[in-house]
This record gives C-alpha cells, structure tokens and sequence, in this order.
C-alpha cells in the first residue's frame, strides 16, 4: 500500500513520506487470583503526509485504499499550512533489538503461565490480588519519496499486578508493573511481587505526617511530578511557542551537576527502543539534560523546520494524527548512593511512591502541589510507617537544582529508567 500511496505522490505533489503500523495485542486479566478474562484485538493503520503547492496535507485510515487515503491528503494539504519541510535521505541505521522471538512465540497458555505465577506469589490473608498481562506483537514500515525504505518487527509484554487491603475503614492499594520487549522470566516475576510486598510492609503501621520544608526521598515510582515538566520543557515545538523555561539554555546550567537525563532510542529491548523514527529520521542518543546543563529539545521534521534545526528523531505518528515529536526511552544517570545510605540522610521527612493528580495544571512551568497516594514517614533514617493525610509541594526545577543524593540501582517504569532520588526543602502539608 506504501508503494502506490507514494507513486501516487511522485506524479501528483511534491513529496510524501508514510508509515503502516501492524499490531496483534492479547490481554490476559486475573482477579481474585483466577484468569477472569481473555481478550484478542488487532489493529492495522496507515498514515500519509503530502506536500503539495507547499503545503502539508495528512490522512490517516484502517482500510485497504490508498486512492482514497491520498485524496484525502491532497484535499488537506489544500487548507494546509505552508512550510519548508525537507524528507530525509537513506541513511545506515543503527541495530537495536526491539523484537524477542520468545515473546512473540508465546502462547495463551504461556502468557496465563506468567500471571499466575505472579498472583501465586502476592498470595496473602486479607489481599485482594488482581493482574493483566498484556503481549502484542507488530511491524512498523516507513517509506518516503526521496528513497527511505525502513521496516522492524516489535513486541511487547507488560506484566502488572495490584494489591487491595482493607483494615476497617482504612484502604491500602499498592501495585506496580514492568513492560519490555521480552517475557519477564521468573526472575522478573519474583522481582515485580518483592517490589509490591516490599511496599506493603512499609505500610504496615499508621504514621503522622511531619510538616515544613523537608527532605524527600522519591522512588522512580514516584518521579513524575519532577520529570514530567522536564519532559514538556524539551520539546522542540515548546521552546518554538516560547514557553519552555529551558528555552534558549543550550549549555546553561539550570539543574544540580549531578544530574544526567537521557533520551536513548537504542537500550535493547526497551519499551521505546527503535532505529528510526516515523518520519524516517535514524535515532539517535540525545542527552537532555549533562552534568546539570541543558543539552537539547527533541524536534519532528515540521517543528525542526519551523525552527531552523535539524530534527532529532524522535517523530511518532498514530493512524489519524500528523507526526509529533515523542520521546523514546527517558534514562536518568544512576549516582553512588545506596538505598540505606540515602534513607540515613533524612532525619524526618518522606518516602514518595506516588502522587494523586499528576499532570494537571501549569506543569511545564514546573510547580506542584500533590496530595499523596502513597508514601511514608522517615524518621532518623528509619521508615516507620504510612502517611495518607498529605500534600508535597514544590518547583521541579528549582528542587532538581539541588539534589541531595541519587541511587545507585536504576529501576524501569515503561520507559523511564531512573534512580531514587533524594531532595531537600519539599514543602510537606498534612491535610
């Protein structure tokens, strides 16, 4: 279908690039420790983008009819904006493994194997086990008018479990979950339900919750409310509408020195590895932040062209949608600390697991105020209970530029890879 959507365009506009997406998805849910449910769907879409006359026209569709996909196109690109978007060239690409055969191989039974055994091990008095394991497996073919021909295989296996324990009137949920290219193995297993336990007994007893400018310890688990205002501030198409506070920061230090935050497209068999983008453009490790200086945005060809610089690749494009700058996989450099040696640095303060209400708000301007979900009192280095009637609150920015201490153990959340880590003056309210 590629090949007669672009030779459509080679007689009828200027240039076109497109990308078909194929993707076989299976979701196994357990509740009550039993397999509650099996679901199958399969998904196959197709997306161009034309310029004619200048102008950028898009279409998107599920059907077998490029004729019709690219009139669609061309009666966008009539009403388009005008821009000097520039396709990418063949260029060697890098090989990254973003397929396990074990994966894909994998049958029903194989899949209900794995989740069982998770549920097997959160097994407990009074805990209400639920679990999904969720394999896809897919091809993604991108292909342009000036010669870009670009195909690989992908797989994906998300394994997830929660616990639900009620005390009287009191509700604890702890889950948590890990997601790649490959089977997790019984070693990832047993490390996903030790992660759950682990936080469970953490809140065993009840703990009032301190007050004041403390330090607080986040686990990775619990990092959004800091990067996810990074993760906005770095997109090239923020620092274009000149509304990202790193704007124009190339080589400026705006965090602690310690801190390194990577964009890397080639980590084998993570959740966001690929060679190339979905615009064609080979990946590449970008690093967003080095040493506490600002070291780049991440651009798609549009807003790459907009802003007079290279794009990075790190366009995606769904079926319907025209391509937007996405990251691939975010890797925050571990430090030198120990789990124990940054708990003993907090006399009396937190241990973050998780936020209520992240992402809403102003977030790339950077403040939060969030109450918890789950968290715990520190008290001379120890953890001595829960906390649930608490707010934290601060400047992602201001608190990343003084960093008290990073893990030394990185931990995978989707496709984040970071540390704990450990800052000082959050502002902590209970409410």
């Amino acid at each position: 279908m590629i090949g007669r959507l672009l030779e459509q365009a080679s007689r009828r506009a200027e240039s076109a690039d497109a990308a078909v997406k194929n993707d076989e998805t299976v979701t196994l849910v357990f509740e009550s420790g039993r397999l509650k449910s099996t679901a199958w769907s399969q998904e196959r879409g197709v997306n161009v983008r034309i310029r004619a006359n200048g102008r950028l026209g898009f279409a998107g569709t599920t059907a077998n009819d490029p004729e019709a996909l690219f009139e669609a196109a061309l009666a966008s690109a009539a009403i388009g904006d005008q821009v000097d978007l520039i396709l990418p060239a063949p260029s060697p690409l890098q090989a990254v493994r973003t397929h396990s055969p074990a994966a894909a191989a994998a049958s029903v039974a194989d899949l209900a194997a794995l989740g069982q055994s998770l549920v097997e091990r959160l097994s407990h008095d009074g805990w209400q086990v639920s679990a999904t394991v969720e394999r896809s497996v897919g091809t993604v073919r991108v292909a342009n008018t000036r010669g870009v021909e670009a195909s690989y295989d992908v797989t994906a296996v998300s394994l997830s479990a929660e616990i639900t324990r009620v005390t009287g009137d009191d509700i604890l949920m702890v889950g948590d979950f890990c997601a790649a290219a490959d089977l997790p193995g019984e070693p990832g297993v047993a490390a996903l339900a030790e992660s759950i336990r682990r936080r469970v007994a953490w809140a065993e007893r009840p703990a009032a919750p301190p007050r004041g400018e403390l330090p607080v310890l986040f686990t990775p688990a619990g990092t959004g409310a800091l990067f996810l205002p990074l993760r906005q501030a770095c997109l090239g198409k923020a620092v274009l509408q000149g509304i990202s506070p790193l704007g124009g920061r190339i080589g400026e230090r705006a965090f602690d020195p310690t801190l390194t935050v990577t964009d890397d497209p080639w980590v084998p068999g993570a959740s966001g590895s690929r060679a190339v983008d979905d615009e064609g453009v080979p990946t590449r490790r970008l690093p967003l932040v080095e040493g506490g200086l600002v070291g780049g945005f991440v651009y798609d060809l549009e807003t790459a062209a907009r802003a007079g610089v290279p794009a990075t690749g790190h366009a995606r494009r769904t079926t319907f949608g025209k391509p937007q700058a996405a990251y691939s996989n975010l890797v925050v450099s571990p430090g030198e600390c120990s789990w124990e040696d940054l708990l003993s640095k907090v006399a009396d303060g937190l241990v973050v697991d998780d936020l209520i209400g992240v992402g809403q708000g102003n977030v790339i301007g950077g403040a939060f105020s969030h109450p918890v979900a789950l968290a715990y009192r520190v008290v001379g280095g120890e953890i001595v209970g829960r906390v649930k009637d608490a707010a934290v609150a601060g400047n992602a920015y201001e608190l990343l530029g003084r960093i008290a201490g990073l893990g030394r153990n990185v931990e995978w959340r989707g496709s984040l890879a970071a540390p704990p880590i450990l800052l000082e003056g959050v502002s902590v309210t209970p409410r």
